[in-house]
């Protein structure tokens, strides 16, 4: 669920917690393949829901100054209302999707999983980015975003692209199954992050990584501030979970990106 930002609009968040946030900024996490996208806080982005715009109600995470107030709660339920938030042509000015896609060291032929996609901001990019013999699904708790995507993949011509609901505590993918798995503005929308790290990195190949985009704490745009994670949080946080992560140096305006590899593999190809 990639959003784009919204004043405060929280992305998808997990279906009971989480929403795609993949669109845009704040989208919830995985419901659908988590969080309805990455649409959302963008400039709160949704949740899950999409990555872009994290508005409303973000119900309390689990306290800590740098872990958040708690996992923020949004829902994101008819796609279409969302599609304004986490699809307009400001995002690309902040969210720079092209500097993401470089960050993954994504290889042609690669299977990468967008988690909390939304309304699948991320998947045109992704699915370039794999190429013909390479796939991308779209993960999402929403079930409306997942509908959303799955018409997106036909109406552009996607076909390495495919979309699936998923629970709001469980990826819902294989051991093994994937190269790298994508989090944009969704993270913050998860409860019991180093749990769900661990499912991640179950889920790698052993080259594979999670990469994690989410809103600085001087950001205009995105979650309110107490739900907000440090890169050094959300590191911790992978590490928890068995992963070796590393705060990568990229000139994103609003947002940090935090990559968690495999602690058994090398460097992320």
């Amino acid at each position: 669920m990639h959003r784009r930002p919204r004043p405060f609009a929280s992305g998808a968040a997990l279906a009971a917690l989480l929403t795609s946030c993949s669109a845009t900024p704040d989208a919830a996490a995985p419901g659908s393949g988590g969080h309805a996208g990455h649409a959302g806080h963008a400039s709160d982005h949704g949740g899950h829901a999409g990555h872009a715009s994290h508005h409303g109600a973000h119900a309390g995470h689990h306290g800590g100054d740098a872990h958040g107030a708690g996992p923020l709660v949004h829902r994101f339920e008819r796609a279409e209302d969302w599609v304004p938030e986490f699809e307009g042509p400001e995002r690309d000015a902040w969210q720079k999707p092209a500097d993401v896609i470089a960050a993954m060291r994504i290889a042609p032929g690669m299977r990468v999983a967008d988690l909390g996609a939304g309304t699948g901001y991320f998947l045109p990019h992704l699915s370039r980015a794999v190429g013909p013999t390479g796939a991308v699904v779209g993960l999402d708790i929403e079930r409306d975003m997942v509908r959303y995507m799955t018409e997106r993949a036909a109406r552009e011509r996607l076909a390495n692209v495919t979309a699936r609901q998923v629970g709001p505590a469980d990826p819902g993918l294989d051991p093994g199954s994937v190269d790298r798995i994508l989090v944009v503005n969704t993270w913050h929308h998860i409860p019991d992050r180093p749990a769900y790290a661990a499912k991640l990195r179950a889920a790698l190949r052993p080259d594979g990584a999670v990469v994690v985009v989410d809103f600085t704490d001087t950001a205009p745009h995105g979650p309110p501030k107490e739900h907000r994670i440090a890169a050094e949080a959300v590191a911790a946080e992978l590490r928890a979970g068995g992963l070796s992560p590393e705060v990568v140096a990229e000139d994103l305006p609003d947002q940090y990106i935090v990559v968690g590899r495999r602690a058994d593999a090398g460097t992320a190809r």
